[in-house]
């Protein structure tokens, strides 16, 4: 029960980390625009949702391997992830480029 309790207000931490990159920072949604900022090396940390494909998921580990970027494995499914950007869609990854006001590259560098 005590576990439980943490990782739902970690859970709610990067939620809460996220909106605030979402108005104050500069980010890529989708895979093919993660791959992009990977290969331009301007992305400072990967979120990937726990329901991406495994082949994809892989691909985008390998480029940020390459790059020295953090890769965080978010809790929730591509719903949940699009969610908590602010968005009405499903989003399977992002990559922030800019953080801004927030300080979620300080607390998540490379989270397995």
């Amino acid at each position: 029960m005590v576990a439980a309790k943490k990782t739902k207000k970690t859970h709610e931490s990067i939620n809460n980390r996220l909106t605030l990159v979402m108005k104050s920072g500069k980010y890529t949604l989708g895979y093919k625009t993660v791959l992009k900022s990977l290969r331009s090396s301007k992305g400072k940390l990967i979120i990937i949702a726990n329901n991406c494909p495994p082949l994809r998921k892989s691909e985008i580990e390998y480029y940020a391997m390459l790059c020295k970027v953090g890769v965080h494995h978010y809790n929730g499914n591509n719903v949940d992830l699009g969610t908590a950007c602010g968005k009405y869609f499903r989003v399977c990854c992002l990559s922030i480029t800019d953080p801004g006001d927030s300080d979620i590259i300080k607390n998540m560098p490379g989270d397995h």
